[in-house]
């Protein structure tokens, strides 16, 4: 009798620290109702831009902080998604998501091209100084083959200073919430 009780304790000691078994699905129950492991975390795959609405990247207290007193009105532009603000008076905001064109596949010209960087993403600041036509262009790239692009114009076509601080503003609003 002692003897099969120092067995039970040996087989006992040796399933310490394993994983059960997995048992066979019961009728009627799923395998996984039938398994003893914990269930892991599920796993997420890259949804890159796709799950994001450009329209939800300026939510009211960020309209605020970006002197934006209009709600976006969903677009498109060449294929890719995009919401366009337009203040009377005042400013246009466009945000456009490409999910195919990362920062390097942008036609961008170098004069007018300054790197950058917004939060963890690397960025380009594009204004023609030159030109001074009010319009300034703050492209954020997401991975190699996406990019966020944040486009002001002045109403009248005139500051561009004042297009690129509006234009970093919102970059620095919409940055934080892109993968």
């Amino acid at each position: 009798m002692r003897l099969l009780w120092v067995a039970a304790l040996l087989v006992l000691a040796a399933g310490c620290g394993q994983q059960p078994a997995t048992r066979p699905a019961a009728a009627g129950h799923t395998s996984a109702e039938a398994t003893a492991t914990p269930a892991s975390p599920p796993v997420v795959a890259w949804t890159g831009l796709a799950a994001i609405d450009p329209c939800a990247l300026l939510g009211p207290q960020d309209r605020s902080t970006a002197g934006v007193s209009v709600l976006g009105k969903p677009k498109e532009i060449a294929g890719a998604r995009a919401c366009d603000w337009t203040v009377p008076g005042a400013f246009g905001v466009t945000v456009t998501l490409s999910e195919t064109d990362g920062l390097a596949d942008l036609e961008v010209a170098k004069k007018t091209a300054t790197k950058t960087k917004v939060g963890a993403h690397p960025a380009l600041q594009v204004a023609d100084k030159e030109a001074a036509d009010g319009t300034c262009a703050v492209l954020l790239g997401v991975g190699d083959t996406a990019s966020v692009q944040i486009d002001v114009s002045n109403t009248g076509f005139s500051d561009t200073p004042l297009a690129c601080r509006r234009a970093g503003t919102v970059a620095g609003l919409v940055e934080p919430k892109l993968p």
